[in-house]
């Protein structure tokens, strides 16, 4: 069969079109991949800065901690445990305004980091911020009920503000998770007396003394013995 010149001119077309499609698409797909080999690498490099981080943070090189997880964040800005441990660095280095900056950046991308609220709960706290510092405790607790730490800095933020009955509360709660807290009695101890319960107040300073915190003693005297 003759074909017509026509024919065969848009036939061509239509055959010489097809590379310049597949062309088009394998254009695209070598585009995103290289986008994807991208940021896998930039992860990987990110990893790496907050590995370094780590090593730092460990032998309590605390500025050249900050340096690497600074280099961490700027290659992936979404990078938690560089933002979470930068904030730790710049806490261990009294820079609480900034440990509280990346702790909440941290918490943005982790919401549920119980830890991130600790660690803002302490700069808070640091920081005299007593109403905030217990506010990320409460936090803390609700993701973590046997948080024994933030228990005690929350009952030492409420002790603050004078909300003894509260205070004494979570150092009761404290030993409830460890009865052998001397530390728990002993601010327990204090609290009960300047709440107006002595016998129990002396007590817990008893208890904390036998656990082995001499200062208690020194209270029991200046207390309990008059």
């Amino acid at each position: 069969m003759k074909l017509s010149l026509p024919f065969v001119a848009l036939l061509g077309v239509c055959i010489f079109a097809l590379p310049n499609q597949s062309q088009a698409q394998s254009t695209g797909i070598f585009a995103k991949n290289k986008k994807v080999a991208t940021a896998t690498a930039a992860a990987f490099t990110a990893d790496a800065y907050s590995k370094e981080g780590y090593s730092k943070f460990n032998i309590q090189d605390f500025k050249g901690a900050i340096v690497m997880f600074t280099s961490a964040i700027e290659m992936d800005a979404t990078h938690f445990k560089a933002l979470y441990m930068r904030g730790q660095s710049k806490e261990k280095l009294e820079d609480y305004m900034g440990a509280i900056m990346d702790y909440t950046r941290a918490l943005e991308l982790v919401p549920a980091s119980y830890e991130a609220y600790y660690g803002r709960g302490l700069s808070k706290f640091a920081l005299q911020d007593y109403y905030g510092a217990i506010e990320d405790f409460n936090k803390t607790i609700e993701a973590n009920p046997n948080h024994i730490d933030a228990y005690y800095k929350r009952g030492q933020a409420k002790q603050e503000i004078e909300s003894y009955q509260d205070a004494i509360a979570d150092f009761s709660r404290i030993l409830e998770l460890n009865p052998k807290n001397k530390d728990a009695y002993f601010l327990r101890g204090v609290l009960r007396i300047a709440s107006g319960f002595k016998q129990e107040g002396c007590l817990d300073l008893s208890r904390a003394g036998e656990l082995g915190d001499e200062k208690a003693y020194e209270k029991i005297r200046e207390l309990c013995n008059r």
